[in-house]
């Protein structure tokens, strides 16, 4: 690691080859918390680069448990995180609304390190139990339509630096790497991230994969569709510079859709929305982005009709029964 580290410190970057190298080091135990801590601080540094990205993201998933679960058409939805919008858990609640329309959501997720609370830690609230055992998912998906894949279950190899990332408290690289490393492998995904720039590198290498994608930033900064601004949505057919109008919905302010202070009234919160006691606001956000996932299977609906197919999920009480159908099955 020193020699990395000094490669590092001299303004240099990683090949794709070295890159994957370090990372298998790492996972492997061959570095200890302080030489994994100083290599992550050098990307808090400086941007990582797309070689880097593709070498790290080529580690992790040689490294990781795949589970087939083809059986169905499945969809992830899941965001970087690490914007520091500090939102309630918009990609967790969308992803319920998605499984109320009769989709099959593949979910992929983890604790908040850098949020008050993250997909992992609001579904471990309310029962859920992780599992990387396929009869169990398959089981869930045919019953609810959805399922939950914790990050570390299927990759054990992190152990090694789910303790550092925690001690920093900060977004790392590990951040920008979790939508591209779900084990199922989806079909189709809806991935937010916090940075343009991002969604470039992001959008360079889904298009060197199958995977039928759409990728979204929020011009403001937030990793997803916030209604708070312009946002762009990168597919591998089309770029396009939205604004909340476009999907039949009105602009709103950043305070309208603040998360919770902790565990607890996150999770509250997240309740209340799926029992549509949210607010118009609120109920909103979850729409744009479930209509997003809609029209990435659907792609012959429009923009509004997607939303409104979504909004349906929520409004006639079909998320929630996915929701309680997933829960009742971890009971």
């Amino acid at each position: 690691m020193k020699d990395i580290l000094n490669h590092l410190f001299s303004y240099k970057t990683l090949s794709e080859k070295e890159a994957k190298e370090v990372l298998t080091t790492i996972a492997s135990g061959g570095y200890n918390d302080t030489q994994i801590a100083v290599f992550l601080g050098v990307f808090q540094m400086r941007a990582i680069t797309l070689e880097e990205l593709m070498g790290f993201r080529s580690a992790l998933k040689n490294l990781a448990i795949q589970i087939d679960l083809t059986d169905f058409e499945t969809i992830d939805l899941c965001g970087t995180g690490g914007d520091g919008k500090n939102t309630f858990n918009i990609s967790t609640l969308t992803s319920f609304i998605v499984a109320g329309t009769g989709a099959k959501v593949t979910k992929h997720g983890n604790y908040g390190v850098s949020s008050t609370c993250g997909s992992s830690n609001v579904l471990e609230y309310f029962g859920y139990k992780f599992s990387n055992n396929r009869d169990k998912l398959l089981k869930e998906l045919n019953k609810a339509g959805i399922c939950f894949l914790h990050a570390p279950m299927f990759n054990p190899a992190m152990k090694n630096v789910a303790p550092v990332r925690k001690q920093l408290g900060l977004k790392t690289f590990f951040n920008i790497l979790g939508p591209m490393i779900n084990p199922a492998n989806p079909n189709n995904q809806l991935i937010g991230v916090y940075s343009l720039e991002l969604a470039r590198m992001y959008s360079y290498v889904y298009q060197t994969t199958d995977c039928n994608y759409t990728i979204l930033h929020n011009l403001d900064g937030y990793d997803e569709i916030s209604l708070t601004a312009p946002f762009k949505a990168i597919s591998r057919r089309r770029e396009e510079l939205l604004e909340p109008r476009d999907l039949g919905l009105n602009k709103i302010l950043p305070d309208e859709i603040l998360g919770g202070s902790d565990i607890q009234e996150s999770a509250r919160l997240f309740k209340s929305i799926l029992e549509n006691e949210g607010t118009q606001q609120q109920n909103s956000v979850v729409a744009a982005n479930a209509g997003m996932a809609l029209r990435i299977l659907n792609p012959q609906l429009s923009l509004s009709d997607s939303v409104s197919v979504a909004q349906d999920s929520l409004d006639s009480g079909k998320a929630l029964k996915a929701f309680n159908q997933l829960m009742e099955l971890n009971s």
